[in-house]
């Protein structure tokens, strides 16, 4: 059964690249047949099997020999896990029903959004509205539909989506601050819409837990590529990458996290 989920993650990854590259192309994202990046030739469906067509052929063009970036094989691997966690780890129990089913999809596709949020960052130091905002809104739709299954008065259901609303908000305000303090140095404004949707996904505490992990990572990276000799004091750093990994821990690990880090649960 893991083994079926973890093949199913790999080919949603292998989508997932055609949609990173596609968003800087503007190309066709679902009509137009996967081609090589360097030389245009159309690839056949052997050259597009998840992970081993990129081992098969040693990370190169079958037609024109350039080498094919690292990239493919790492966002089919990590969504393939990411895959394997939303079905067998904390969401085991409403995956078991229709209503949990859609719950689980919601939290698929939201996902599958910061993968492509982490990756394009990365590598064009941009965070897509076209991903992040539907990635919002189905958000507050899995947040919904989780509290109607979990709690039964109006009340409850209130209070519980507030705490993740009021989460979002002051998780955006603050780095809104940032923005003014810096004047747009320190980040951008992709960033205080990414934040939004890490505190509508997680709620308080957690937020605190993923902004803490971001941080920390953000500077000991940075202080790292600095030391090698990679950037140097004005480069700029992406924060979306770290903002996303604190996220992803919080997800499926913020209960340990936040016992560890605090002594105790908040």
């Amino acid at each position: 059964m893991h083994f079926s989920i973890f093949l199913f993650g790999l080919c949603l990854g292998s989508f997932l690249n055609v949609v990173i590259f596609r968003l800087e192309t503007g190309e066709e994202m679902i009509k137009k047949r996967s081609h090589c990046m360097e030389c245009g030739q159309t690839l056949a469906w052997y050259d597009l099997i998840p992970l081993v067509s990129f081992l098969w052929l040693s990370g190169r063009c079958r037609y024109c020999g350039n080498k094919i970036s690292w990239q493919y094989p790492l966002v089919e691997l990590a969504t393939g896990l990411l895959v394997v966690s939303i079905f067998s780890f904390q969401f085991l129990t409403l995956r078991l029903s229709v209503e949990g089913s859609l719950v689980s999809g919601c939290l698929l596709y939201v996902l599958c959004s910061l993968v492509v949020i982490f990756v394009y960052d990365l590598r064009h130091y941009i965070i897509p509205d076209v991903i992040l905002f539907p990635a919002i809104i189905v958000t507050i739709l899995w947040r919904s539909l989780e509290s109607l299954l979990l709690l039964g008065g109006i009340d409850e259901i209130i209070g519980r989506f507030s705490l993740y609303f009021f989460s979002a908000l002051g998780a955006a305000i603050f780095f809104l601050a940032i923005i003014l303090i810096t004047r747009g140095k320190g980040m951008g404004l992709g960033d205080a819409k990414l934040a939004f949707l890490m505190g509508v996904l997680l709620g308080w505490p957690d937020i605190l837990g993923a902004l803490l992990l971001a941080f920390f990572t953000g500077a000991v990276v940075g202080v790292g590529l600095i030391f090698l000799g990679k950037k140097n004091m004005k480069s700029q750093i992406p924060f979306g990458p770290f903002l996303i990994g604190g996220t992803l821990t919080m997800l499926f690990f913020g209960r340990f996290f936040l016992e560890w880090y605090g002594g105790y649960y908040f």
